[in-house]
């Protein structure tokens, strides 16, 4: 299993040279991989490609850029690219994204989202791996009247995404490489997650897909103080339905039920159930929300565990 981190500099006076420092900090610890989010502002696709420059060896991903608002012409190039400046370290993640972001951001509806997810991967996987697309479905249109390959990025990108109910599973499953859960413990990965994903590729003839389980954690030994910090700033995924329903289903009301707070017997014990859950990889994110000190006590063990 390998274990990476969730890089978040953008409370600083210059975000892309404090992320390449943090990012240098997670390699130096012996964290695998560095992952970034993407709304309205950092392109995460030109960051990750920037770290992955700047740090030979450390894997880089998005996690995760909504389907909404792009298209796979314009995805294929940011991915081919970062894929090439990285000499093939770098992962993309996508994401339905939400009903209120899309609509308040982009003024688009959020109609059809699992039939659009479904166009987007048929039509992003043969650019990513041919340079080449004529795809022509009911929601969108790819088709590349000059080549569309980046030189350095023959081997294709890895396609992740945020999947984590029934129907995205399944089309994950079938066209995808893998997926990236958030807020899904081990139960709902073991019980609900793992299986519908692995029976839709196996379906497909696809390979075993991998599972980069994003959890939220951090080592600390203030639990309580944390947990209530963790709390309010998870809120928001209270309030989306497929987030609510994940959180359930392991076994949580809230969503900071499901984050992974704790000294370093309690964290490294809470990793290995992901593991044993059927996860392949591991990503904390929020490590930065109790401190420096925490933060940097994090990134330790995270990268003993990777080792």
């Amino acid at each position: 299993m390998t274990v990476g981190v969730a890089l978040n500099a953008s409370d600083t006076l210059n975000q892309v040279d404090a992320t390449v420092e943090l990012a240098r900090e997670a390699a130096a610890a012996g964290l695998r991989s560095a992952w970034f989010g993407q709304t309205f502002d950092a392109d995460s696709p030109q960051l990750a490609a920037i770290v992955g420059r700047e740090v030979p060896g450390l894997h880089v991903g998005t996690s995760a850029i909504p389907v909404f608002g792009r298209h796979p012409l314009l995805v294929s190039s940011q991915a081919q690219t970062a894929q090439a400046a990285t000499h093939g370290r770098y992962h993309l993640g996508l994401a339905l994204g939400t009903k209120l972001l899309t609509e308040t951001g982009f003024g688009l509806p959020f109609a059809r989202p699992i039939a659009l997810l479904r166009e987007f991967l048929t039509a992003l996987r043969q650019l990513t791996q041919t340079g080449t697309a004529d795809f022509h479905g009911e929601l969108l249109t790819a088709a590349t009247p000059f080549p569309a390959r980046v030189p350095g990025a023959e081997n294709g990108v890895p396609l992740l995404v945020a999947a984590m109910g029934p129907q995205s599973l399944r089309v994950s499953g079938e066209l995808a490489d893998g997926i990236l859960p958030y807020l899904a413990g081990p139960r709902a990965l073991a019980e609900h997650i793992v299986p519908a994903l692995t029976a839709a590729a196996e379906a497909a003839g696809r390979p075993a897909p991998r599972i980069v389980a994003l959890v939220s954690g951090v080592v600390t030994d203030d639990v309580e103080t944390v947990r209530t910090k963790v709390a309010e700033q998870l809120a928001f995924y209270e309030q989306i339905p497929s987030y609510a329903r994940v959180i359930e289903l392991s076994g949580g009301r809230r969503a900071a039920d499901v984050a992974v707070i704790g000294d370093e017997r309690t964290v490294a014990a809470e990793t290995r159930r992901y593991r044993d859950a059927g996860a392949s990889e591991v990503v904390f994110s929020g490590t930065e929300i109790a401190g420096e000190a925490d933060r940097r006590r994090t990134w330790a063990l995270l990268g003993e565990l990777a080792g």
